[in-house]
Order: structure tokens, then C-alpha cells, then sequence
């Protein structure tokens, strides 16, 4: 018998096989953006979206992350029964104040930025099927700080709230205090949100509020501290001066964990600290049990 005849397959044949030579290094692939966080509390690394389902808190020590206006408000409300007020108000220039820019472009620009028309959002909502008034200051425009819109839409929140006879919840999270490119329009938002929260008072109103990290400035020292009941997020910093300035003013040593929430806690300050999670089930409790 002769010789089989033997294929050879060229190298423009469909069956070509391509070897990649053992030198050349492939580049590693990197991990996604976003997808982990750094826990400021423990440096723990934290999957993201394991943190969102703890409505934003480390799994490992339970550090609060920031969370937006409208964040806060679905997690404290039942779903789809928020409803917004007075978000037509919008903030204006009245003294054409500028500092590395002026304060109209600046207000432009953050309004791009969150998505938000000025820190404050207000409006009503239902907190485990019962009716309540809501406010929420953010930190993420302009550090949160009071000026005329924020000052008109908290009063015009709790002067609803009064002639409703329905409970206030506000959640501050501001770390500004008053803003400083309105002038004395701003400081006199102090006033006006605390006369109209005596008024509620004096009609038998149940205020509680919600003190977040950082929670500084003229909103702790006007409507953030008046709650008939105060509760606070684990470790948030409540002051007026931040620590740093008192202590360079002051020039001696603050107490351990000075202006957190366990510190204020312990000196009666406020009432008790609320981890996020329990927060829509601790107000809803408060309201019964205050008979409102």
C-alpha cells in the first residue's frame, strides 16, 4: 500500500491556528469605578450597594454616609406619598454679592450640580399611614446654610403644619449655618423659622427633630434645637463653631468626642441617638405615643 497523503493548511486557511507569544503581558483588568466605597469609620472597603440597602451605613461599624435631600425623604416616608411644597420659591441675588464668584453664577452652578433649587425641600408625606409635615436641609448646596428661600419654605412648612394640626418632622443636615452672601436676610431666617415654630407650639404642635452629620451654625442654634423631642444620627457633629475654632479661640484641650452625638447625649442635649434605619419606626412611635 502506499503512503497516506498528509494536509498541510496554509496560513490563509480558515483552520489557521494563531499562537500568541508567551512575552507579551495582557493588561490586568481594573475594578469598575463606584462600585466600592472607603468607610470613613473603620477604612473598611464596603460594596456599595450592600451600604444602599443599609439605607447608606457601613455594614462594619455603622458609619452614616451622606445621603441627599430627596434620598432622606424616600427612606423616611412611605413610598409615593410625598408631596412638595413651595418649590416654586427660588433664590435671588437681592445684594449682588460676590467672592471668588458671584453669587448668582454660584447658585446656577449648584443647582446644576444636586439638582436642587436652593437646601431646603418641604412638603407632606406618610410616615407608616400617618400624615405628617416634612422638611430636610442638604449639605451638598452651599454646606446646607440658611438663606431666604431655605428661612421662607421652613416657616411656611411649620405655619402649614400649624393650621393642619399635623406633626413636624425637619431633618437638618447643615453644616453652613447662615448664608453669608444674603446678609442679615439670612440671619433674620432664624428668627422667623423659631417665632413660627412657638406659634405651633402654643396650638399644641409635636415637633421632633432630626439632627444629621453635620448638623452646625445658625440651624442648631435657631430651629434645629427646638424639638420637642430631638434625635440625633450616630456620631454626627452638632455645634455651632466647629471644634477646631473653639479650640483655637478658647486655646485649651476639648473633651473627647466634643460636639458628637453621644457627647450631647450624655449632657442632655438632645434625647436620644437614632441609627437611620430605625428612624422612620422611632418617629412613627413617638407620634403615637404622643397622641397625635
Amino acid at each position: 500500500m502506499g503512503a497516506l497523503p498528509t494536509a498541510s493548511i496554509s496560513s490563509s486557511s480558515p483552520m489557521s491556528i494563531v499562537t500568541t507569544p508567551s512575552n507579551i503581558k495582557r493588561p490586568k483588568r481594573g475594578v469598575p469605578e463606584g462600585l466600592w466605597l472607603r468607610c470613613p469609620g473603620c477604612s473598611a472597603s464596603i460594596f456599595k450597594k450592600e451600604a444602599e440597602k443599609q439605607h447608606n451605613v457601613c455594614p462594619q461599624c455603622e458609619y452614616h454616609f451622606y445621603v441627599s435631600a430627596p434620598e432622606r425623604i424616600a427612606q423616611l416616608l412611605d413610598e409615593g406619598t410625598f408631596e412638595e411644597w413651595d418649590a416654586n420659591l427660588l433664590p435671588t441675588d437681592p445684594l449682588q454679592f460676590a467672592d471668588s464668584k458671584p453669587y448668582k453664577e454660584r447658585l446656577i452652578a449648584e443647582q446644576k450640580r444636586t439638582g436642587m433649587t436652593d437646601a431646603a425641600v418641604t412638603g407632606c408625606g406618610m410616615i407608616r399611614a400617618r400624615r405628617v409635615a416634612v422638611g430636610v436641609t442638604d449639605s451638598a448646596f452651599i454646606m446646607g446654610s440658611m438663606g431666604s428661600v431655605v428661612g421662607e419654605r421652613l416657616a411656611r412648612l411649620v405655619e402649614r403644619a400649624t393650621a393642619e394640626n399635623l406633626p413636624l418632622i425637619i431633618v437638618s443636615g447643615s453644616g453652613g449655618g447662615a448664608r453669608m452672601h444674603e446678609g442679615i436676610l439670612s440671619l433674620m431666617q432664624m428668627a422667623k423659622v423659631s417665632a413660627a415654630l412657638a406659634r405651633y407650639d402654643s396650638a399644641g404642635g409635636l415637633f421632633i427633630s432630626v439632627l444629621t452629620n453635620p448638623t452646625m451654625g445658625g440651624v442648631a442654634a435657631s430651629f434645629a434645637s427646638l424639638g420637642d423631642l430631638v434625635f440625633a444620627e450616630p456620631k454626627a457633629l452638632i455645634g455651632f463653631a466647629g471644634p477646631r475654632t473653639i479650640k483655637a479661640t478658647i486655646r485649651l484641650e476639648l473633651p473627647k468626642g466634643f460636639q458628637t452625638s453621644e457627647f450631647l447625649l450624655q449632657h442632655g442635649f438632645i434625647d436620644r441617638i437614632v441609627s437611620r434605619s430605625r428612624l422612620k419606626s422611632e418617629i412613627a412611635r413617638a407620634i403615637d405615643y404622643c397622641g397625635k
